[in-house]
């Protein structure tokens, strides 16, 4: 048994690699908002899947064309990822400024609601759009890069590559943006307390939409990435891979970005492992379908012993 699972564990390291990039990379548009307004938007999940049919959309509107032979393949995908970030990126802000801000000073519960409201609509406008113009609303997408490498006993699809490539840049770029930026130090300013850089001339309200700007784009981004990898999407993908990320996130420490990124990761190892290693370990007992229910029971260990996360801090309330 413990042959197997080593002569396996190569192969689940890059699969789960490559999963966990895009869970840390939706995870931060959880922990971004979490972080200055102690929101969890749900619906990011969605803005993920819209990312995924926008960017597919493009790359199909291309090739019906004719462009899309005819230029190269990294600028295709460049200019898919463009678009599914400016689209997402709007539709996040939009979101926050119809749903979310009206309810800024409401209890806790009803934004909460408004978020879970806003991923329904979400799923069944794409859906309806999918079903218009394809006539179905489960799309095969365009695979731009469908070639593997092989070392050794691992194989790895270009795919994945690009896929984790493209994860690292915007982690990278969105923590190079919060630290060394005029606009990253004013989104610390307002996490850390809105009325103090209200009072400091921080224009509360643009950095929040700035955050959600940049959270959307980069779930969009992701969803792009998501489509090349696995092919097939459906309006209903945003769900349990939201979920995930939000798992990945509180693994991480809610609010923290790089503990995000943590939890994405290890989230993506932890799961292949599951996938891989469940029939092996329990004797063929539970098998790769459980997986879910592994990332899941992950959630529920962490809140009941680290609520605060990997990397979060305790927030004492003042009295």
């Amino acid at each position: 048994m413990l042959a197997q699972i080593l002569q396996n564990l190569p192969q689940v390291l890059v699969d789960g690699i490559t999963l966990g990039a895009v869970y840390a990379t939706v995870a931060l548009g959880y922990t971004m908002v979490y972080g200055i307004l102690e929101l969890i938007n749900f619906a990011h999940g969605e803005i993920f899947m819209t990312g995924a049919f926008a960017g597919t959309a493009v790359l199909m509107g291309l090739n019906a064309a004719g462009v899309l032979p005819a230029i190269p393949k990294a600028a295709a995908l460049l200019i898919a990822l463009v678009v599914a970030m400016v689209i997402t990126g709007f539709l996040g802000v939009g979101i926050e400024r119809v749903a979310y801000r009206p309810l800024r000073n409401a209890p806790r519960l009803i934004p909460l609601i408004s978020a879970i409201g806003v991923s329904f609509v979400l799923q069944d406008v794409v859906r309806f759009i999918a079903e218009w113009r394809t006539g179905n609303y489960i799309v095969t997408g365009i695979a731009l890069y469908d070639s593997e490498i092989s070392l050794g006993s691992v194989t790895v699809k270009t795919n994945a590559l690009i896929v984790l490539g493209a994860a690292i840049v915007m982690m990278a770029g969105l923590g190079l943006f919060v630290q060394r930026t005029k606009w990253g130090a004013a989104m610390r300013a307002v996490a850390e307390d809105k009325d103090t850089a209200a009072l400091m001339s921080i224009n509360v309200n643009k950095v929040i939409a700035l955050t959600f700007f940049i959270g959307s784009a980069l779930g969009g981004a992701t969803g792009v990435l998501f489509a090349q990898q696995y092919g097939t999407i459906d309006p209903y993908i945003g769900f349990i891979l939201g979920l995930k990320a939000f798992t990945a996130a509180v693994l991480g420490g809610i609010g923290n970005i790089r503990g995000a990124m943590f939890g994405g990761f290890l989230l993506g190892i932890l799961e292949m492992f599951a996938s891989a290693e469940l029939g092996v370990l329990t004797g063929g007992v539970l098998g790769a379908e459980y997986k879910d229910v592994f990332a899941f029971l992950i959630l529920i260990a962490v809140l009941l012993f680290k609520p605060e996360g990997l990397f979060g801090q305790v927030v004492k309330e003042k009295v």
